[in-house]
């Protein structure tokens, strides 16, 4: 797999209590996505955070390695959904910090079992590097996997 960079632009205004920003990706895919400390903390009123924004990407990858593993098994998924659960929590003498994933999986494909599900999603999990990178850093990450239906 080639070398794989991405560039995401940010703006804030103002200070940290009161301040507000934007977070945008270069490609396009998304822009002006409003965040704050106080929408971060506290009701999110529509506006989005760090740590949604990790989420997403560890859901994604995550996603997007089972799927190449059911696939290289000749049982590719005709449906998958995600949901990724990002955990941050005082951590003593470190302060905030990123504690935890949740990444829980339903697939749907023909001929395919709990065991072997199990089996490639292990092997996912291995081969994403947003859990490895995760890990790495100290985080617990827990995946789970179910058959649709």
């Amino acid at each position: 797999m080639p070398k794989i960079e991405r560039t995401a632009d940010i703006a804030w205004d103002g200070n940290l209590a009161r301040g507000a920003g934007t977070i945008s990706a270069e490609t396009g895919a998304f822009s002006g996505l409003g965040y704050s400390l106080a929408t971060r903390i506290g009701a999110p009123e529509g506006k989005t955070s760090p740590e949604e924004l990790l989420a997403a990407a560890h859901g994604g990858c995550l996603t997007m390695s089972l799927v190449g593993e059911l696939t290289g098994a000749d049982t590719p998924p005709g449906h998958l959904d995600a949901t990724c659960r990002i955990v941050m929590d005082e951590v003593e003498g470190r302060g905030h910090q990123i504690v935890a994933s949740h990444v829980d999986l339903t697939v749907a494909a023909d001929g395919l079992d709990d065991e072997a599900l199990q089996a490639h999603l292990a092997k996912a999990d291995e081969g994403c590097p947003f859990s490895a990178l995760l890990r790495n850093a100290g985080a617990e990450v827990h995946v789970s996997a179910h058959l649709a239906g």
